[in-house]
């Protein structure tokens, strides 16, 4: 039974159609890869997993609890199985690094003071952080700030991790180092992994499985080796990284040399 199943998803914004009847399982245990360009709708699709907003029809399920129909009680409960690392991390500026993943241990449970203690430790040392947890946010480098994202996504022990653009802004090395935490922590932990991107490289190496959203709907969903090997012309474009206007070039430089002889007969 998938963990997390998208079905017949609508959203309008303002009478216009973001997404149009998205399908979408995402099995126990898997990384998923959610691709796409800008304004494809990634994001919306995000919100809407979270239970942040309502669709104009369809559902979404996690762990068989349907939350865009369930109670508030009920979705309490399926947020609690549910991590999520924020794109620009989205760290308290104003506690420690340790203080931001013991945030929600504080919040949401009863434990004692030296064991919420003991838990941070182990967040932040799964993450390679056990040394920095007295930082303030300010003082962590862009990668570290992604890393302690991640710790506090952790704290509760979630069943399913949720990253959004784990790896923009990073240069090519850290961004890679991230990659290689996603997929530590899905081998060790048996996490499920929602991974929202736009970075091919990182797509390519941590994705059990990829969907590819254009204007609303999915171009195709499938393994590396499937997305790869799709003749969708939209599919390609993205993967070879061809601009939208590259039909235009001829244009641009007839008028370029068309300006270069106007210059050259006044001169």
């Amino acid at each position: 039974m998938p963990i997390i199943s998208v079905r017949d998803l609508v959203v309008e914004y303002d009478g216009r159609c973001v997404l149009d009847g998205l399908n979408l399982d995402i099995e126990p245990g898997e990384i998923m890869v959610l691709l796409g360009g800008s304004g494809s709708g990634k994001s919306t699709l995000l919100r809407h997993i979270l239970g942040l907003e309502q669709p104009k029809s369809g559902s979404v399920s996690i762990k068989g609890t349907d939350i865009t129909r369930c109670s508030q009680a009920d979705l309490t409960k399926v947020r609690r199985s549910v991590g999520v690392a924020f794109q620009s991390g989205a760290l308290f500026n104003s506690l420690s690094v340790e203080d931001n993943v013991a945030l929600t241990l504080r919040e949401h449970t009863a434990l004692a003071p030296s064991i919420i203690d003991l838990i941070v430790w182990m967040k932040l040392a799964v993450v390679d952080l056990a040394d920095f947890g007295k930082l303030q946010p300010r003082e962590l480098s862009g990668g570290m700030k992604k890393r302690a994202a991640v710790a506090r996504a952790l704290a509760l022990d979630p069943e399913i991790l949720v990253l959004d653009e784990p790896s923009a802004g990073l240069d090519p090395i850290v961004a890679a180092e991230l990659d290689e935490l996603i997929v530590f922590l899905k081998e060790t932990f048996q996490i499920t992994a929602l991974v929202v991107t736009h970075e091919l490289p990182s797509a390519f190496r941590i994705a059990d499985r990829i969907a590819m959203l254009f204007n609303g709907k999915f171009l195709a969903i499938g393994t590396k080796d499937e997305i790869r090997a799709s003749q969708n012309p939209h599919v390609r474009q993205f993967l070879n990284r061809t601009p939208d206007n590259q039909a235009h070039a001829p244009a641009v430089a007839a008028y370029f040399e068309q300006y270069v002889r106007s210059r050259e007969a006044d001169s």
